[in-house]
């Protein structure tokens, strides 16, 4: 049987959030089975949980935001995205504050403290959503789309102009079965322009920000000393967003996502469309390992 993981021993650790620019304190705690990840607001009294396979997106704008029960957590994206690429499925995450830290400004820590959390296996099996038939939104030239896929894989582009970007690094193309999430995908670092940053801070985004956790760009090229962790990493960065984006609908996927310039917003929309959509999609277990996508074997190798 294919099943359900959670981490072995608790781990913690503090960081500033991006767009809030506090110091948050965090802990990383393991779950029982079907309890999925929830996130506790542990700096309210009482106590608030929410759990993302019950939880609203109530935010998009430049961050993903979820909420329940009164209670609102934000830059949920790259925590998530490590936990999708990890395999954990329970897991209670502790929060101080109203925002995860930004850490480097990928899922490359996050990917560190799970890992040395370590991983053990539980009694119930893993269950994916299996995507049955194909989910498309669009908006303006914008779009994303879901099709059936027996494993997991992204394919993704950007499109704007600037230098960093040409023919050969704005498209990525990630399967699971292929490709790593700790090795290719985690360490794609979220990135914004150097003529966007009077506006932001206008408005209460990005006081954390700074190019210790993003890959700045300014008219004519990267502003960061060392440029670019990999020759595709604003796109690679996209396609994390969008796994932890996916796995807001609290299960992992057997499906393939592409996408043409999209962003939260528009994941959150595909995601909602799906799960409205009843003919869609379907819950599936795998009782036999031989039956199983080797994709989820081959990321969860880590152990």
């Amino acid at each position: 049987m294919l099943r359900q993981r959670t981490v072995l021993r608790k781990v913690r650790f503090e960081g500033i959030g991006l767009h809030s620019g506090k110091l948050i304190r965090t802990q990383i705690c393991p779950a029982d089975a079907d309890q999925g990840v929830v996130f506790r607001r542990v700096d309210v009294l009482p106590n608030r949980d929410i759990r993302l396979t019950k939880c609203k997106v109530a935010g998009t704008q430049l961050a993903s935001t979820i909420s329940q029960n009164n209670a609102e957590i934000s830059t949920v994206e790259h925590m998530v995205a490590a936990l999708s690429g990890l395999g954990i499925d329970n897991v209670l995450v502790k929060v101080w504050g109203e925002e995860i830290p930004i850490l480097d400004g990928s899922s490359a820590i996050f990917v560190h403290l799970l890992k040395s959390a370590g991983c053990r296996e539980q009694k119930k099996a893993k269950k994916f959503i299996q995507i049955n038939r194909t989910i498309r939104v669009s908006d303006g030239d914008k779009w994303a789309m879901l099709e059936p896929y027996f494993g997991f894989k992204l394919n993704f582009v950007v499109d704007f102009s600037h230098p960093a970007i040409n023919k050969n690094n704005k498209r990525v193309e990630v399967d699971f079965e292929k490709m790593s999430f700790v090795n290719d995908i985690a360490r794609a670092r979220t990135f914004g322009f150097l003529n966007d940053i009077g506006y932001l801070l206008k408005n209460n985004f990005a006081r954390g920000g700074g190019l210790d956790n993003a890959v700045v760009l300014s008219e004519t090229g990267i502003v960061n000393r060392d440029g670019l962790r990999l020759e595709n990493e604003l796109a690679m960065h996209k396609a994390l967003d969008a796994i932890g984006d996916l796995y807001l609908i609290g299960y992992p996927m057997l499906g393939h996502y592409s996408a043409f310039k999209s962003g939260h917003n528009l994941n959150n929309k595909l995601i909602r469309k799906l799960v409205t959509d009843k003919d869609s999609w379907s819950f599936r277990t795998f009782n036999d390992l031989k039956e199983a996508p080797r994709a989820w074997a081959k990321q969860w190798s880590w152990i």
